[in-house]
């Protein structure tokens, strides 16, 4: 028998690591050979990589009556998009962007719900501004997944807008990557034709089959393994996926640490992977690695990016105090009711 750590702290539920059967489809699209990809250097014409992050929090789960009588549930939420721009060369400083909260009441079908607004005392503090959204449905959680589900659509909008296009065709259009958008986590939804890379920093699933998974374990820092199509099982969207190995892992650590999976939307056609996406690949290694953290920094290191930890502190600043904010929700419905608090 033999045993080795996970790298991440145990207070992180799930680890970095875990193995979870994919159910779904896997097919070669770059080359049948599988084999470690060396990276390349960042071209000169992609000028802008932005790293873009969402953060939401709950607030207050409430029990809601409208002037009709209706009773239901709901929560006062937060949530907060934002990106970091840099210029991959290095030749000017990153700067935060788009950095700024946004509140929700989310509410159970069938209630009249107007905008919250909550006024501070002091001016310096700010105005609370809670937008009324109907949940799917009156269960408990749902504020929760709306709030949920807000923040990743406007995340998703936010990179794509700030990427250059993917152009879904035979031609090669490598002149196209000038801005690239990397997005925390996964990709959800539909694609809206960036160029947008999703780092995944667990590994959950175990998507290789066993005589391809031993291929993470050998990977040199900045080096990637070939491109695949996948398909979930019972899902509409596809990816271009790969993996990209950011550090050396300790030898008491599993083999798959420092170990990202990447990925971009992808068309249906599984027989076609655009040359922007082959470039992305090529520099992801490269690029990953000058981003990466270091674990005397970041308990997450090195997957969770240095611009991407700075970024979360950001949006929790923007958020403001949860337990401030909490106070002020008190004390504006004591005043409502006429209530001395």
């Amino acid at each position: 028998m033999r045993i080795r750590l996970d790298p991440w702290p145990v207070d992180i539920e799930g680890g970095q690591l875990g193995l979870q059967r994919f159910e779904g489809d896997l097919i070669d699209i770059e080359t049948p050979r599988w084999a470690a990809v060396a990276a390349k250097p960042v071209p000169e014409r992609l000028h802008t990589v932005h790293v873009v992050d969402g953060k939401r929090r709950m607030e207050s789960r409430v029990f809601i009556e409208d002037e009709a009588g209706e009773a239901g549930m709901g929560g006062f939420g937060a949530y907060v998009v934002g990106a970091v721009r840099m210029c991959p060369h290095g030749s000017r400083p990153a700067e935060l962007t788009d950095v700024r909260a946004r509140r929700l009441l989310a509410h159970a079908p069938g209630l009249r719900v107007d905008p919250y607004r909550l006024s501070p005392r002091d001016p310096h503090t700010g105005t609370l501004q809670y937008t009324p959204i109907v949940t799917e449905s009156a269960d408990p959680l749902a504020p929760l997944h709306k709030l949920q589900q807000v923040m990743l659509a406007e995340e998703q909008n936010l990179s794509h807008g700030l990427a250059s296009q993917v152009p879904f065709s035979e031609e090669d259009d490598r002149e196209a990557l000038t801005s690239l958008t990397i997005q925390d986590g996964t990709l959800r939804s539909k694609n809206l034709g960036g160029a947008v890379v999703g780092c995944v920093k667990t590994m959950q699933t175990q998507y290789l089959p066993a005589d391809r998974a031993s291929l993470l374990s050998e990977l040199r820092p900045g080096e990637r393994t070939p491109i695949l199509h996948m398909k979930y099982a019972n899902s509409p969207y596809t990816r271009f996926i790969w993996y990209v190995r950011l550090c050396e892992a300790a030898f008491y650590q599993h083999p798959m640490s420092g170990v990202m999976r990447l990925e971009m939307y992808a068309p249906d056609d599984s027989d076609f992977l655009p040359p922007i996406v082959r470039e992305v690949a090529n520099v992801s290694g490269h690029l990953l690695c000058r981003l990466a953290s270091r674990a005397h920094k970041d308990p997450r290191a090195p997957q969770n990016l240095i611009p991407t930890a700075a970024l979360e502190s950001a949006m929790t600043r923007a958020m403001g105090s949860a337990d401030l904010v909490t106070r002020r929700l008190r004390a504006h419905i004591a005043r409502e009711l006429g209530v001395v608090a």
